[in-house]
């Protein structure tokens, strides 16, 4: 079968291979897979992988095989698929919290093989090939009604951006917020605001175009950054002290200082931006004392089987835009022009078709 692989060099190659389900495996036909900055990151040295991989993370498609022991999902369900593939039994996952538990974060799972040679599968589901296997709980089954060119974006960007607002900042009515960085988690970030009728919702981004896309998201303000714009005080602007709630979507240390600054007594900043390994951000102590706080997020603090069958009905109901965040699909061939979109800043979210 066809796959995208890093090995030292992006290749589009047609030897990849996928081993048989174990008893509480799930094997998914891949459909459409988004493209999100978490792969490029592999590609550029951002997030260290060991070679050769299979990249790819945000993916839905069609069960093929399930495993003896799987009970949850069957043959021909519509699935979007996660990377967490979190064991259901520690004191973590029993408090609601699968997002910290441990079992499956940072193992290196190698269900492929590429021209004979065993490959590892990026983030535990390597969606960009045609076919997956995945444990029982990363795949979560959806309405077949949905377009699966959709669906698939909720397995990363709309878990992580909506989820952040909603399972980690708990943002609630009239809350005040920025959103630093327009791409797909950020816009989603927006829509998660929009949803906890926050407000005002400020976006920033450095590439003007961004505006439309953010207002239509959920942004009732737009700051297009820059080296003659003093961000933080044109936030001021809009909230007088600051925000209640300042996420971060970027990734670098300069933009985490500057969200740090937006916060009113109380705020609290939420990163989700992914830096290079090692790096260090700074912020002057004394800010933090009016009961401020900096805050991490993985993954939307998601719980997959009870946020997914959410955001599927909020989409079903018109509440949440997915077919929005599409911008442009692209078969497995046309991965460098979807990563030129990318870098360009000209889409929301590049959509691979794998069928």
């Amino acid at each position: 079968m066809r796959g995208i692989v890093w090995t030292g060099e992006l290749e589009v190659r047609d030897d990849v291979e996928v081993r048989d389900v174990r008893a509480d495996e799930v094997r998914v036909r891949v459909q459409n897979a988004g493209l999100c900055h978490s792969d490029v990151s592999v590609v550029n040295g951002t997030i260290p992988f060991p070679t050769p991989v299979v990249l790819g993370h945000e993916g839905a498609g069609v069960v093929e095989a399930v495993g003896d022991a799987v009970t949850t999902v069957s043959e021909g369900d519509h699935v979007v698929l996660t990377t967490m593939g979190f064991c259901g039994h520690c004191s973590a996952c029993a408090r609601g919290l699968p997002s910290h538990c441990r079992s499956g974060y940072g193992k290196l799972r190698a269900p492929f093989t590429v021209g004979g040679d065993k490959a590892f599968q990026f983030a535990n589901a390597g969606v960009f090939a045609q076919t997956t296997v995945v444990k029982e709980n990363q795949a979560v089954a959806i309405d077949p009604e949905v377009p699966l060119s959709a669906a698939c974006l909720i397995g990363c960007a709309v878990v992580t951006g909506t989820g952040a607002v909603l399972n980690r900042a708990k943002v609630t009515h009239g809350e005040s917020a920025v959103v630093i960085g327009v791409g797909g988690i950020g816009l989603n970030v927006l829509q998660g605001l929009r949803l906890s009728d926050a407000g005002p919702i400020i976006a920033v981004d450095a590439n003007p175009a961004k505006e439309q896309a953010a207002r239509q998201f959920g942004a009732t303000h737009f700051i297009a950054a820059g080296p003659d714009v003093d961000t933080v005080a044109a936030i001021k602007d809009v909230v007088g002290n600051g925000v209640d709630h300042a996420f971060e979507c970027v990734g670098h240390p300069a933009l985490i200082r500057t969200a740090i600054d937006t916060l009113d007594w109380g705020g609290q900043c939420i990163l989700l931006g992914v830096p290079k390994l090692g790096t260090e951000a700074s912020f002057v102590v004394q800010d933090l004392y009016n009961d401020k706080s900096i805050m991490g997020c993985r993954y939307g603090t998601t719980r997959p089987h009870h946020d997914i069958p959410l955001y599927v009905d909020l989409y079903k109901s018109g509440r949440l835009l997915l077919d929005e965040l599409v911008s442009a699909t692209y078969p497995l061939d046309g991965v460098q022009d979807a990563l030129q979109a990318m870098h360009d800043g000209t889409v929301n979210r590049a959509v691979l078709d794998l069928a």
